[in-house]
């Protein structure tokens, strides 16, 4: 691995880290107290490139590798973490099936608009019954000339309010379980589309986090994305990248938290000195950096992995699960540091311990996380053995 950025890599660093100094960090508490996302920012994300850093030229986006990818997502996470949501839903969870599963068409159709921030995109796995358990979707689509009919329920939906193109996961078959599970792209304004509930969050309020319910809603055969059968594939698939991303918002807002603490900790004085100079506060600050270093290096390296086209499900849900619990670790420390200030909302990592938290749910629990690199590690050494 080289620890060296390209240019383009450090182009992106640079852009994105500026963007979220001057745009989103300055006004992240504004977002998360109305619950809303700015889409003139947004609109300014995508005019920088930053929607789909990984998405060919071609088709609307950057064409740069997933490195950049991810630098890009913790640089804007480290400004707000819902508008960093709106680039890795748009540029990971919504581009990569089509790029990777879909037709031409599709992505010539599909991709541009949402790069360009013209239009909102989403992606919907998550059912009531069907979280960790993805293979028991109850979303039902059946077959009917030259389109499927949709019947059913989604949930967790991130932007499935405000989506223009959201790509759904339905089953076929139930019978044929994961085998019976297709994965299509609905356009929110056709008939038999219903935005159902907005949740009330924790955290990422900027974010809408929607139910969807479909009822009759047809969906044009050219819109499945691959075979019946392939979409349990394409799910897991992305969650690979989608894990990466996680990885990266993590660690930017643990990075965020950090240097409040370590800027606060110089200013703030007690008993005639800078609290930094007390060795408690010192060993805080020791250990936020170093488990941020190593969160920062395994979700690097799982995105450097996917780009050197080596298996990477084990190092995205090490990114993921590793970087979540830092980021959660060093908010919580942060806070700490800056004691009751820490508590209230001018001083901004209280709100970044309430983002941050959500990492270690969405997109696959970390208890699903470990199932994997367990998994992944007892199939590694079965094959050393044997």
């Amino acid at each position: 691995m080289d620890f060296n950025f390209s240019e383009e890599q450090t182009y992106v660093r640079d852009v994105a880290r500026r963007f979220a100094d001057e745009k989103l960090f300055p006004r992240a508490g504004e977002f998360d107290h109305h619950a809303a996302l700015d889409r003139a920012l947004v609109k300014e994300m995508a005019d920088l490139g930053l929607m789909g850093v990984k998405v060919p030229e071609e088709y609307g986006g950057a064409g740069l590798d997933n490195l950049a990818y991810t630098i890009s997502i913790e640089e804007l996470a480290r400004g707000c973490a819902s508008h960093a949501l709106v680039a890795a839903v748009h540029g990971s969870l919504f581009a990569m099936p089509i790029l990777e599963a879909g037709t031409e068409e599709q992505k010539k159709k599909y991709l541009p608009p949402v790069c360009s921030g013209e239009k909102f995109a989403a992606y919907s796995l998550s059912e009531s019954g069907a979280g960790s358990d993805a293979a028991s979707l109850t979303l039902q689509a059946t077959e009917d000339g030259d389109a499927y009919v949709l019947n059913g329920t989604k949930l967790w939906v991130t932007h499935g309010s405000i989506a223009d193109f959201v790509i759904v996961f339905a089953t076929v078959n139930r019978e044929l379980k994961t085998k019976g599970i297709a994965a299509f792209i609905v356009e929110a304004d056709k008939p038999g589309f219903q935005v159902g509930k907005n949740e009330v969050k924790m955290g990422y309020k900027a974010s809408p986090t929607a139910e969807l319910i479909f009822t009759d809603y047809r969906v044009p055969k050219a819109n499945r994305i691959g075979d019946v059968g392939r979409g349990f594939n394409i799910a897991m698939e992305t969650l690979n990248h989608g894990r990466i991303s996680v990885g990266a918002q993590s660690v930017g807002m643990a990075q965020r938290a950090f240097e409040i603490a370590a800027r606060y900790a110089q200013e703030r004085k007690q008993f005639g000195r800078p609290i930094a100079d007390f060795q408690g506060i010192q060993f805080k600050l020791a250990e936020m950096q170093a488990k941020l270093h190593a969160a920062r290096m395994v979700t690097y390296e799982a995105a450097w992995k996917k780009d050197s086209g080596l298996p990477v499900a084990k190092d995205a849900a090490i990114a993921k699960m590793y970087a979540s619990e830092v980021g959660t670790e060093i908010a919580h420390m942060a806070i700490q540091v800056l004691g009751g200030y820490g508590y209230t909302h001018e001083y901004n990592v209280e709100r970044i311990y309430r983002d941050v938290r959500l990492c270690e749910i969405f997109e696959g629990t970390n208890e699903v996380q470990r199932i994997v690199i367990a998994r992944e590690v007892l199939r590694e050494y079965a094959a050393v053995i044997s």
